[in-house]
């Protein structure tokens, strides 16, 4: 069954890289798209057999592209976001598989030239995106007027810490059955019959006239064949399992908050306010000695 594997990368050479590495591991260069953007002019060089533009994303655009293949659910749409927000500014590689094998050895290859992690690379944007807005604040308080009021938000930030399930690698048996060639050395033993003729002169004896009458003797050859037989026995077994073990790992980070300052004109007095946390603030007021 015909499969699409998308790897996303942050420079276009590391996408071409993953695509002459898919070249050279046997994949059909009629199968593999590239689209790659130039990040200081904000400029898109495609190669794509199925090309797509970028800055099209409501009529089948990037964001097009990534709804046709993720669908039009809740989940899908989040996942669209991600893809679409995360490939805008990055080179996409897509590999049209033709199996399910073909589709799991391109995204080893996709992952092994720097495939980037679409769901931690969309977190970091809107992090970046966040950052970017509290640096605002101090524009925001330029423009206070006596006229009007204005108000400033102070914003704490909280870590959420949870956990997912990511493959980190596993063991595939296979068997198969493969042919010897063996030999064994056997004796075996053949009988011939001989018939001599002997030359005698002597008078007849009473046992050579008993004898004297039509008769029949008759003596049989035999010889030894190979006789070749074949007993199966089982002499491994080759048993898989899991062993599952917990440990502890302790998260460290920086989270950021709203600090304001407020300095009576005319006055050598500060207040400061702060958050202390989600339900309650600090308020600390200095004072010089005059």
């Amino acid at each position: 069954m015909a499969q699409t594997v998308i790897g996303i990368f942050e420079s276009a050479r590391e996408a071409q890289d993953a695509v002459e590495a898919l070249v050279n591991q046997g994949f059909t260069r009629s199968n593999i798209d590239l689209s790659t953007t130039s990040a200081s002019e904000g400029s898109t060089s495609t190669t794509m057999d199925r090309a797509y533009d970028r800055d099209d994303d409501d009529s089948g655009g990037i964001g097009g592209f990534f709804r046709s293949l993720f669908g039009d659910d809740d989940d899908d749409r989040e996942r669209t976001r991600r893809y679409t927000e995360v490939g805008s500014r990055s080179s996409i590689v897509t590999v049209h598989a033709t199996s399910d094998d073909e589709a799991e050895r391109a995204a080893d290859l996709l992952d092994e030239h720097g495939a980037v992690d679409v769901d931690e690379r969309s977190e970091y944007y809107r992090s970046q995106t966040t950052s970017g807005t509290s640096s605002n604040l101090m524009n925001q308080v330029q423009d206070f007027t006596q006229e009007g009021t204005q108000a400033i938000p102070v914003i704490e930030e909280n870590l959420q810490v949870g956990k997912r399930v990511v493959e980190t690698g596993g063991v595939r048996v296979r068997s198969r059955i493969i042919e010897r060639p063996v030999e064994e050395n056997l004796r075996l033993r053949q009988e011939r019959v001989h018939v001599q003729r002997t030359p005698v002169n002597r008078p007849v004896s009473d046992a050579d006239l008993t004898g004297f009458k039509e008769g029949e003797i008759e003596l049989t050859e035999h010889t030894e064949v190979p006789v070749v037989s074949k007993e199966a026995r089982v002499v491994e077994e080759v048993t898989l399992g899991k062993e599952v073990q917990e440990r502890e790992e302790t998260i460290r980070d920086t989270v950021r908050r709203t600090d304001v300052e407020v300095e009576q004109l005319g006055s050598t007095e500060t207040e400061r306010y702060g958050t202390t946390n989600q339900t309650g603030t600090t308020r600390s007021t200095t004072s010089d000695d005059l």
